[in-house]
């Protein structure tokens, strides 16, 4: 049986941002009802003791997000939102207090990846005062600056940049710059259970993407598989738009889903160093893994 380090799933389509690294979906806007959300973990609890809430859309858009982590804890599982964190001040009650939450990332790179985005000290304000306090609970908090670039940002984005981490060396309290402690791919410890971490802008995989040899390996379907929000099983959480469809956790058990014959292909394939899915030979970020 196929075990994952943990498994995605997507609790709403719906995001209330439209950022410029994101590509916004096709598919039909919708929401993962508690009911639904039960099922599914009923499903992975055999394969998985972590789960992440979310593909696409923004989970602190979920009306009914403090149900599913307390469902999470009933069914014994760990989770980790990632979230752009506009809606923090409104959710965070909702999620404070809750035993089944482990880690919160906060995308930082949404405010300036948004256009129209305003107030950055408010914005980031409220995040950080969250962060404190849940890290005070046991929570790991990630706040993260994904929008790195190969010639290393515009002088407009790293002055962005820059606004932004000197608002975090005033809230913690540091004595260095941060850029000065973190390498690109990593994380710098600035407080007690609260990580910065900053990588390089990825491009989602799209068939629209140039193919590249095939050749290499991914992690897909070894240490994560994905559940969009209408049950759709795909191998990883780059496939947001389900182009590789394992099948419908709703009509099929998970189980089998994930032995099937397209998953083994896609599994075996890579164990070959192989990418035998088109989507998967138009991935940038397989590259990484050499």
């Amino acid at each position: 049986m196929k075990t994952f380090k943990k498994v995605y799933i997507e609790i709403t389509s719906v995001c209330n941002l439209a950022c410029s690294f994101c590509p916004q979906t096709a598919r039909q806007a919708k929401f993962m009802n508690t009911e639904t959300f039960s099922a599914i973990l009923d499903e992975i609890k055999p394969h998985t003791s972590h789960i992440y809430l979310h593909v696409k859309g923004e989970p602190l858009l979920h009306p009914r997000i403090h149900e599913l982590l307390d469902a999470a804890h009933d069914k014994g599982f760990k989770v980790n939102i990632t979230t752009n964190g506009t809606l923090i001040r409104k959710a965070g009650p909702k999620l404070l207090g809750k035993p089944a939450l482990r880690q919160m990332n906060f995308s930082l790179h949404s405010f300036d990846g948004h256009e129209g985005s305003e107030d950055r000290d408010g914005y980031l304000g409220q995040i950080i005062s969250f962060a404190k306090e849940a890290a005070a609970q046991g929570v790991f908090i990630s706040f993260r600056l994904w929008n790195l670039t190969p010639d290393n940002l515009t002088n407009l984005q790293r002055n962005r940049n820059r606004e932004t981490l000197s608002v975090l060396e005033s809230a913690f309290g540091l004595d260095y710059r941060i850029e000065e402690k973190i390498v690109p791919g990593s994380s710098v410890k600035i407080a007690d259970r609260i990580f910065l971490n900053q990588d390089h802008e990825f491009q989602w995989p799209s068939l629209t993407a140039p193919e590249d040899d095939g050749q290499g390996f991914c992690h897909a379907l070894r240490s994560q598989a994905a559940i969009l929000v209408d049950g759709t099983v795909v191998p990883c959480c780059l496939d947001g738009e389900g182009v590789i469809n394992l099948g419908n956790v709703n009509e099929t058990p998970f189980s089998d889903i994930v032995e099937g014959e397209r998953a083994n292909r896609l599994f075996y394939g890579f164990s070959r160093r192989e990418a035998v899915e088109e989507l998967c030979r138009r991935c940038g970020y397989r590259q990484r893994f050499g």
